[in-house]
Protein backbone atom coordinates (compact mmCIF):
# COMPACT_ATOMS: atom_id res chain seq x y z
CA UNK A 1 0.00 0.00 0.00
CA UNK A 2 1.14 3.52 -0.83
CA UNK A 3 1.71 5.99 2.14
CA UNK A 4 1.53 9.32 2.38
CA UNK A 5 3.58 11.12 5.60
CA UNK A 6 0.97 14.06 6.62
CA UNK A 7 2.65 17.02 8.60
CA UNK A 8 0.08 19.47 9.91
CA UNK A 9 -2.28 19.93 12.99
CA UNK A 10 -5.37 18.92 14.44
CA UNK A 11 -8.44 20.41 15.22
CA UNK A 12 -11.30 18.63 17.22
CA UNK A 13 -14.10 21.36 15.87
CA UNK A 14 -13.66 23.07 12.31
CA UNK A 15 -12.78 20.71 9.66
CA UNK A 16 -9.20 21.50 8.14
CA UNK A 17 -5.32 20.23 8.95
CA UNK A 18 -5.42 16.66 9.18
CA UNK A 19 -9.14 16.41 10.16
CA UNK A 20 -9.86 17.01 6.26
CA UNK A 21 -6.23 15.61 5.02
CA UNK A 22 -6.59 12.19 6.37
CA UNK A 23 -9.87 10.64 5.57
CA UNK A 24 -9.37 12.25 1.28
CA UNK A 25 -6.03 10.10 1.77
CA UNK A 26 -7.71 7.06 3.02
CA UNK A 27 -10.58 7.35 0.08
CA UNK A 28 -7.65 7.10 -2.10
CA UNK A 29 -6.56 3.65 -1.11
CA UNK A 30 -3.47 5.30 0.30
CA UNK A 31 -2.06 4.79 3.58
CA UNK A 32 -2.08 8.20 5.67
CA UNK A 33 0.80 8.41 8.23
CA UNK A 34 0.12 11.96 10.21
CA UNK A 35 3.07 13.96 12.17
CA UNK A 36 0.83 15.92 14.80
CA UNK A 37 2.61 19.65 14.88
CA UNK A 38 0.34 20.86 17.13
CA UNK A 39 -3.37 20.35 18.64
CA UNK A 40 -6.34 22.41 18.70
CA UNK A 41 -9.64 22.60 20.71
CA UNK A 42 -10.82 24.30 17.76
CA UNK A 43 -9.07 25.56 14.53
CA UNK A 44 -8.14 29.94 15.12
CA UNK A 45 -10.70 30.98 12.55
CA UNK A 46 -12.95 30.77 16.29
CA UNK A 47 -13.53 33.89 18.43
CA UNK A 48 -11.19 32.02 20.80
CA UNK A 49 -9.38 28.56 21.14
CA UNK A 50 -7.03 26.24 23.07
CA UNK A 51 -3.74 24.92 21.75
CA UNK A 52 -0.46 22.80 22.79
CA UNK A 53 2.47 23.19 20.47
CA UNK A 54 3.81 19.68 19.52
CA UNK A 55 7.34 21.31 18.03
CA UNK A 56 9.43 20.06 20.88
CA UNK A 57 7.97 16.44 20.88
CA UNK A 58 8.34 16.17 16.98
CA UNK A 59 11.93 14.97 16.51
CA UNK A 60 11.67 12.60 18.87
CA UNK A 61 8.21 11.13 17.00
CA UNK A 62 10.74 11.22 13.56
CA UNK A 63 13.32 9.65 15.80
CA UNK A 64 11.19 6.59 16.32
CA UNK A 65 9.90 6.61 12.58
CA UNK A 66 13.51 6.29 11.64
CA UNK A 67 13.70 3.24 13.41
CA UNK A 68 10.67 1.71 11.62
CA UNK A 69 12.46 2.46 8.40
CA UNK A 70 8.94 3.49 6.28
CA UNK A 71 9.28 4.49 2.86
CA UNK A 72 7.11 6.96 1.95
CA UNK A 73 5.56 7.96 -1.61
CA UNK A 74 4.89 11.39 -0.38
CA UNK A 75 4.84 13.61 1.66
CA UNK A 76 2.64 16.45 2.35
CA UNK A 77 2.93 19.45 4.42
CA UNK A 78 0.91 22.63 5.84
CA UNK A 79 0.83 25.18 8.21
CA UNK A 80 4.42 26.15 10.01
CA UNK A 81 3.83 28.61 12.80
CA UNK A 82 7.38 28.98 13.88
CA UNK A 83 10.97 28.64 12.18
CA UNK A 84 12.26 25.73 14.14
CA UNK A 85 9.34 23.43 12.97
CA UNK A 86 9.84 24.06 9.34
CA UNK A 87 13.59 23.56 9.93
CA UNK A 88 12.60 19.95 11.51
CA UNK A 89 10.05 19.66 8.82
CA UNK A 90 12.76 20.55 5.90
CA UNK A 91 15.37 17.41 7.88
CA UNK A 92 12.00 15.28 7.74
CA UNK A 93 12.30 15.56 4.00
CA UNK A 94 16.07 14.87 3.73
CA UNK A 95 15.78 11.75 6.22
CA UNK A 96 12.74 10.54 3.99
CA UNK A 97 12.98 11.33 0.60
CA UNK A 98 13.26 8.21 -1.51
CA UNK A 99 13.72 7.98 -5.45
CA UNK A 100 10.48 8.28 -6.41
CA UNK A 101 8.61 10.37 -3.03
CA UNK A 102 7.00 13.11 -4.42
CA UNK A 103 6.90 16.36 -1.97
CA UNK A 104 3.81 18.59 -1.75
CA UNK A 105 4.22 21.85 0.37
CA UNK A 106 1.47 24.02 1.05
CA UNK A 107 2.58 27.63 2.05
CA UNK A 108 0.72 28.88 4.29
CA UNK A 109 1.48 32.32 4.84
CA UNK A 110 -1.22 34.57 3.96
CA UNK A 111 -4.62 35.58 2.18
CA UNK A 112 -6.04 38.88 0.54
CA UNK A 113 -2.86 40.04 0.30
CA UNK A 114 -1.46 40.14 3.41
CA UNK A 115 0.13 37.99 5.46
CA UNK A 116 -1.15 36.43 8.32
CA UNK A 117 -0.56 38.20 12.02
CA UNK A 118 0.84 34.96 13.70
CA UNK A 119 3.84 35.30 10.69
CA UNK A 120 7.21 36.51 10.84
CA UNK A 121 10.21 37.30 8.62
CA UNK A 122 11.89 34.45 10.29
CA UNK A 123 8.99 31.73 9.58
CA UNK A 124 7.89 33.34 5.94
CA UNK A 125 12.01 32.57 5.22
CA UNK A 126 11.50 28.66 7.07
CA UNK A 127 8.38 27.86 4.88
CA UNK A 128 10.40 29.70 1.42
CA UNK A 129 13.43 26.87 2.61
CA UNK A 130 11.27 24.18 2.61
CA UNK A 131 9.77 25.36 -0.85
CA UNK A 132 12.86 25.11 -2.61
CA UNK A 133 12.79 20.82 -1.83
CA UNK A 134 9.01 20.98 -3.19
CA UNK A 135 7.91 19.14 -6.57
CA UNK A 136 4.61 20.70 -6.04
CA UNK A 137 3.44 23.59 -3.81
CA UNK A 138 0.01 24.82 -3.79
CA UNK A 139 -0.18 28.41 -2.97
CA UNK A 140 -3.01 30.76 -3.39
CA UNK A 141 -1.67 34.12 -4.97
CA UNK A 142 -1.04 35.99 -1.75
CA UNK A 143 1.61 33.16 -0.58
CA UNK A 144 2.61 32.85 -4.17
CA UNK A 145 3.73 36.46 -4.64
CA UNK A 146 5.27 35.99 -1.04
CA UNK A 147 7.29 33.17 -2.28
CA UNK A 148 8.67 35.08 -5.90
CA UNK A 149 9.06 38.28 -4.02
CA UNK A 150 6.13 40.46 -5.94
CA UNK A 151 4.29 42.94 -4.48
CA UNK A 152 1.36 42.26 -2.61
CA UNK A 153 -1.98 42.98 -3.61
CA UNK A 154 -5.54 42.27 -4.62
CA UNK A 155 -5.54 40.93 -7.87
CA UNK A 156 -3.14 39.09 -10.06
CA UNK A 157 -3.76 38.62 -14.35
CA UNK A 158 -2.45 35.55 -15.78
CA UNK A 159 0.57 36.29 -17.11
CA UNK A 160 1.69 37.52 -13.66
CA UNK A 161 0.81 34.01 -11.96
CA UNK A 162 2.88 32.67 -14.42
CA UNK A 163 6.02 35.00 -14.05
CA UNK A 164 5.95 34.08 -10.30
CA UNK A 165 5.30 30.54 -10.76
CA UNK A 166 8.64 30.21 -12.91
CA UNK A 167 10.51 32.45 -10.18
CA UNK A 168 9.78 29.92 -7.67
CA UNK A 169 12.18 27.34 -9.28
CA UNK A 170 9.19 24.78 -8.34
CA UNK A 171 8.30 22.11 -11.58
CA UNK A 172 4.65 22.43 -10.59
CA UNK A 173 2.95 25.33 -9.03
CA UNK A 174 -0.81 24.82 -8.24
CA UNK A 175 -1.85 28.55 -7.52
CA UNK A 176 -5.72 28.45 -6.00
CA UNK A 177 -8.55 31.06 -5.14
CA UNK A 178 -7.67 32.99 -8.30
CA UNK A 179 -10.65 35.49 -8.55
CA UNK A 180 -10.85 35.74 -12.93
CA UNK A 181 -14.41 37.95 -14.23
CA UNK A 182 -17.05 36.15 -11.07
CA UNK A 183 -15.42 32.88 -11.47
CA UNK A 184 -12.59 31.15 -9.08
CA UNK A 185 -9.80 29.60 -10.95
CA UNK A 186 -6.97 27.62 -10.12
CA UNK A 187 -3.51 27.45 -12.09
CA UNK A 188 -1.49 24.62 -13.04
CA UNK A 189 2.04 25.53 -13.64
CA UNK A 190 4.59 22.95 -14.61
CA UNK A 191 7.18 22.22 -17.60
CA UNK A 192 6.86 26.17 -18.35
CA UNK A 193 3.57 25.94 -19.38
CA UNK A 194 0.58 27.24 -17.26
CA UNK A 195 -3.29 25.99 -17.80
CA UNK A 196 -6.13 27.73 -16.16
CA UNK A 197 -8.91 25.63 -14.42
CA UNK A 198 -12.35 27.45 -14.32
CA UNK A 199 -15.14 26.94 -11.46
CA UNK A 200 -17.85 28.67 -10.24
CA UNK A 201 -17.81 31.45 -7.17
CA UNK A 202 -19.55 29.54 -4.55
CA UNK A 203 -19.91 31.62 -1.36
CA UNK A 204 -17.14 33.43 0.49
CA UNK A 205 -13.95 31.39 2.53
CA UNK A 206 -14.78 27.93 3.91
CA UNK A 207 -12.32 26.60 6.77
CA UNK A 208 -10.47 23.10 5.18
CA UNK A 209 -10.52 23.59 1.48
CA UNK A 210 -7.14 24.38 1.42
CA UNK A 211 -6.31 20.91 3.38
CA UNK A 212 -8.75 19.04 1.10
CA UNK A 213 -7.55 20.21 -2.47
CA UNK A 214 -3.66 19.58 -1.56
CA UNK A 215 -4.52 16.10 -0.34
CA UNK A 216 -6.94 15.14 -2.95
CA UNK A 217 -4.12 16.31 -5.81
CA UNK A 218 -1.23 14.15 -3.98
CA UNK A 219 -2.88 11.43 -3.95
CA UNK A 220 -4.82 11.41 -7.23
CA UNK A 221 -1.48 12.35 -8.56
CA UNK A 222 0.06 9.16 -6.74
CA UNK A 223 -3.04 6.86 -8.13
CA UNK A 224 -1.62 7.82 -11.68
CA UNK A 225 -4.47 10.93 -12.84
CA UNK A 226 -1.61 13.43 -14.68
CA UNK A 227 -1.75 16.78 -12.98
CA UNK A 228 -4.15 18.44 -14.98
CA UNK A 229 -6.70 16.19 -14.31
CA UNK A 230 -6.09 15.93 -10.51
CA UNK A 231 -6.29 20.03 -9.98
CA UNK A 232 -9.51 19.52 -11.88
CA UNK A 233 -10.92 16.43 -10.24
CA UNK A 234 -9.93 18.03 -6.68
CA UNK A 235 -11.65 21.61 -7.99
CA UNK A 236 -14.71 19.62 -8.92
CA UNK A 237 -15.00 17.35 -5.06
CA UNK A 238 -14.49 20.94 -3.32
CA UNK A 239 -17.50 23.14 -5.55
CA UNK A 240 -19.49 19.53 -4.80
CA UNK A 241 -18.76 20.33 -1.01
CA UNK A 242 -19.22 23.89 -0.85
CA UNK A 243 -22.62 22.80 -2.38
CA UNK A 244 -23.51 20.44 0.45
CA UNK A 245 -22.97 22.60 3.05
CA UNK A 246 -25.23 25.59 1.69
CA UNK A 247 -27.58 23.31 1.69
CA UNK A 248 -27.67 23.04 5.62
CA UNK A 249 -26.62 26.96 6.19
CA UNK A 250 -26.85 30.23 4.74
CA UNK A 251 -23.76 31.88 2.85
CA UNK A 252 -21.55 34.06 4.58
CA UNK A 253 -18.21 35.34 4.56
CA UNK A 254 -16.36 32.82 6.62
CA UNK A 255 -17.46 29.57 7.35
CA UNK A 256 -15.32 28.42 10.43
CA UNK A 257 -16.75 24.86 10.38
CA UNK A 258 -15.73 23.86 7.23
CA UNK A 259 -16.99 21.95 4.62
CA UNK A 260 -19.33 19.28 4.20
CA UNK A 261 -17.23 16.91 2.06
CA UNK A 262 -18.03 13.58 3.97
CA UNK A 263 -21.48 12.30 1.95
CA UNK A 264 -18.87 12.63 -1.22
CA UNK A 265 -15.93 10.44 -0.13
CA UNK A 266 -17.73 7.26 -1.86
CA UNK A 267 -17.29 9.52 -4.82
CA UNK A 268 -13.48 9.42 -5.39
Amino acid sequence: MKKIAVINDISGFGKCSLTAALPIISAFGIQACPLPTGVFSNQTGYDSFKSVDLTDSMQSFIDEWKRLKPSFDGVLTGFIPNARQGEIISRFIDDFKGENTVITVDPIMGDDGELYPCHDEKTVAAVKELVKKADIITPNVTELALLSGMPLKNGYTPDEIKNMSEITGVKTVITTGIELDGKIANAVYSDGGMKLIEGRKIGEHFSGTGDIFSAYVLSAYLSGSDMFTAVKDASRFIEKAIEETLKNESPKHYHPDGVDFEKLIKTI
